[in-house]
């Protein structure tokens, strides 16, 4: 197994040819060391689908009955329950600022982001 390959600067570091009064380089940046004005706006999870096993199921006894709505009533009623279910433990979710992982989500970092821009300048 072949050694990692160092830039020339780092073994001349680690052999200490730098301790005799002399420095190594200084790294510089590329850009300023600061936050953007704004964060990528990412989905936090893929949500999975919902009530998929209901809907089914309410459009196998559609098919089976050409349609008509009135035999397919439990299957509709079953449906727009677990339709309700899903949305009111999705707006619970919604409520929580933090996610599960820890992290705020983009749209909030990006509003606390503008309500405290990073300063460039000193005055």
């Amino acid at each position: 197994m072949a050694a990692p390959a160092y830039p020339g600067w780092v073994t001349r570091w680690v052999s200490g040819q730098w301790r005799n009064k002399k420095r190594p380089p200084t790294l510089r940046p590329a850009r300023p060391l600061a936050l953007a004005d704004k964060v990528a706006n990412r989905r936090e999870q893929l949500t999975e689908a919902t009530c998929i096993t209901e809907m089914s199921v309410m459009m196998a006894c559609w098919k089976q009955n050409d349609f008509n709505d009135a035999p397919c009533a439990k299957e509709i009623r079953m449906f727009y329950d677990c339709v309700a279910k899903a949305e009111k433990v999705r707006k619970n979710q919604n409520e929580d600022t933090l996610s599960s992982r820890g992290n705020l989500p983009s749209s909030k970092v990006n509003k606390l982001l503008k309500r405290f821009p990073q300063m460039t300048r000193y005055v």
